[in-house]
């Protein structure tokens, strides 16, 4: 299947997505939050923080993985993006672990379908292309590798977001 179908881009609220897995955008205790991360603790119900404080704490920059209990997704990975301070702190290095993280648990388990908020992009104030471009790069290099994942989903809280998906997705021919 071409990365083109691999690679779906949508604007959606993560937590209706039907996948096997979705990225919770996650702070290091792995506790509920705001933005993305208050929305899943939310729709999967107060199992997902007793599940979190089980795994907990997380080194940004890395995954951890608990059932989905209330979301339509079987599970959660929970990513801990970098905050954004000036990009000269190693955030983009950070940012790309999140995402690779993510596609290599995701293939160890044998998922076939993930869906992604923009890591670090709302509260943690990633600049929203930068982070859309370390995404897509990082989405798309481990499609290329992947046995068991067939599909990602970008999941764009808002219009502005998916546009600028978009725009890098052309930019980078992907």
């Amino acid at each position: 299947m071409p990365l083109a179908e691999r690679l779906v881009l949508l604007q959606a609220d993560i937590t209706t997505l039907d996948v096997d897995a979705v990225v919770n955008a996650a702070n290091n205790a792995l506790m509920p939050g705001g933005g993305v991360c208050g929305a899943i603790h939310r729709a999967a119900g107060p199992e997902l923080a007793e599940a979190c404080a089980e795994v907990a704490p997380c080194p940004t920059g890395e995954v951890r993985l608990t059932p989905g209990f209330g979301l339509r997704a079987r599970w959660v990975l929970h990513a801990v993006g970098p905050v954004w301070r000036g990009g000269q702190q190693g955030e983009d290095r950070l940012l790309a672990a999140c995402y690779r993280g993510a596609l290599a648990e995701a293939e160890a388990g044998e998922l076939e379908s993930v869906a992604f908020p923009a890591i670090s992009a709302g509260i943690y104030a990633f600049p929203l292309e930068r982070a859309a471009r370390i995404a897509l790069r990082e989405i798309a290099a481990g499609l290329e590798r992947a046995v068991h994942v067939r599909r990602v989903v970008c999941a764009c809280f808002d219009a502005n977001a998916l546009v600028t998906y978009e725009s890098v997705r052309r930019e980078l021919e992907l």
